[in-house]
C-alpha cells in the first residue's frame, strides 16, 4: 500500500509504545507539548518499580491530547482493536524487555516482548498503511565489535547477550517488511541513556540511590569500562526529528558491497550517542560531587554479556537531521541528581 503522510495531516495521533518507560515518557511529552496527540501503549509490568511508571503516566495524563492504552505488544487481538480505533501515520516502538543482565535470567521474556511483540507491531503497520515505523534498537548489537566509534555501516553479527540478539532480530524483521511491503522503518541504536525519570536498574540511577543512602555500589571490571553516556533530552530531540523523516531507499546501495545501515528498501539505522565515552570511574566521581558524598565501591570482575567500551559514530544522524547530542556528563548528572532528590524527597 502506498504511504502518503501529507494525506492524513500533521495532527493524526502518534502511537508511542512504552510510554510508562523512561524514553517513551519523555518522547510522548515532547509531542504533547508541541500540541500533537499521542496514543500511549504500555503493559506497566513489574520489571522495575511500578510506582515510578505510574508516576510518569500521571504526568502524561495531564495533557488533553494523551490517550492511554494498557496493552501488551504480544497480545495481537488487543493491538488490532487499537489500530482499528485510530489512524496512525507514525508509530514509535520504545516498548520491550530491557537490560543485558536480566536476559541471562529470563530469556523467554525477551522472545515474547522484543520479538513476538515487535512482529505484531510490524504486521499491523503493514496492514494499516502506516507511513513510518521508528523503533528502539540498542548499542548492544555491536557485541564483539571492537573498532570504535561504532558505526551503523559496520557488520554486527556477533551479539554477546540475548538482549542484543533480540534487538538485532528487530532490525532484520524490520528490513524484511521494508523490502517486501515498502514500509519505511528506522531503527535507533541507543547508547547508555540517562536523566530525570530514568530507569532504576541502570548505573546512574542505581549508583545515585546507593550513594545517597550510604550503601556500597557494585563496580564491574574494576571500573575500567568506557560508556557513551547520552542525556535524555538529546535522545528525545534526535527521535523527534527522525519521526518527521521517514526512511527512504538508498539509490547507491550496492549488493556486491552491501551497506548494513541502509538499503534499496526504505530502511535506515542510526546511532544516538554522545560520541564522547567516559570511564565508569569518572562517572562515579562526578556523581559523588553532585551528591556531596563518597561512594563505597565493591569492585567485581566483568559480567557476562557486558562489553568493555561503547562509542557512537553519529555522523549519519548529524547529516540527515542536523542534530547531535551536546549535553556534558557533568550537566546531565547534576540535573538527574536534582530530579532524584525532588522525586524521592531525599
Amino acid at each position: 500500500m502506498p504511504h502518503d503522510p501529507k494525506a492524513r495531516g500533521a495532527m493524526t495521533p502518534v502511537l508511542i509504545t512504552g510510554t510508562a518507560g523512561f524514553i517513551g515518557y519523555h518522547l510522548a511529552r515532547k509531542f504533547l507539548e508541541a500540541g500533537r496527540p499521542v496514543v500511549g501503549v504500555d503493559n506497566v509490568n513489574d520489571f522495575y518499580e511500578v510506582a515510578l511508571k505510574e508516576a510518569r503516566l500521571g504526568q502524561l495524563r495531564g495533557f488533553d491530547r494523551f490517550v492511554e492504552a494498557r496493552v501488551d505488544l504480544a497480545d495481537l487481538p488487543a493491538l488490532e482493536r487499537l489500530f482499528a480505533a485510530h489512524r496512525f501515520e507514525t508509530v514509535v516502538n520504545l516498548a520491550g524487555q530491557a537490560s543485558v543482565r536480566y536476559s541471562l535470567q529470563n530469556p523467554h521474556a525477551y522472545v515474547q516482548s522484543n520479538i513476538v511483540g515487535f512482529v505484531n507491531l510490524l504486521e499491523l503497520c503493514r496492514r494499516c498503511g502506516v507511513g513510518h515505523l521508528l523503533y528502539a534498537s540498542s548499542s548492544s548489537v555491536y557485541g564483539a565489535v571492537t573498532r570504535r566509534p561504532f558505526s551503523i555501516h559496520q557488520n554486527v553479527d556477533h551479539p554477546v547477550s540475548l538482549y542484543a540478539a533480540s534487538k538485532k532480530a528487530n532490525e532484520l524483521f524490520a528490513h524484511s517488511y521494508s523490502h517486501l511491503y515498502r514500509l519505511p522503518t528506522t531503527g535507533v541504536r541507543f547508547f547508555t541513556v540517562y536523566g530525570p525519570w530514568g530507569r532504576p536498574d541502570m548505573a546512574v540511577f542505581s549508583f545515585t540511590r546507593a550513594i545517597a543512602s550510604g550503601q556500597p555500589i557494585k563496580v564491574f571490571n574494576n571500573g575500567q569500562m568506557l560508556r557513551d553516556f547520552t542525556y535524555i533530552d538529546d535522545v528525545v530531540e534526535g527521535l523527534h526529528r527522525l519521526c518527521a523523516r521517514p526512511a527512504a531507499p538508498n539509490p547507491d546501495w550496492d549488493g556486491d558491497a552491501p551497506d548494513p545501515g541502509t538499503s534499496p528498501a526504505p530502511y535506515r539505522l542510526y546511532n544516538i550517542g554522545n560520541n564522547r565515552p567516559v570511564l565508569l570511574l569518572r562517572m562515579i566521581e562526578i556523581l559523588e560531587d553532585c551528591l556531596g558524598r563518597k561512594a563505597e565501591k565493591q569492585f567485581l570482575p566483568m559480567q557476562p554479556g557486558d562489553v568493555l567500551a561503547t562509542q557512537a559514530d553519529i555522523d549519519d544522524l548529524a547529516r540527515d537531521v542536523g542534530f547531535w547530542p551536546r549535553t556534558p556528563l557533568e550537566v546531565g548528572l547534576e540535573r538527574f541528581v536534582r530530579w532524584y532528590r525532588d522525586y524521592y524527597q531525599v
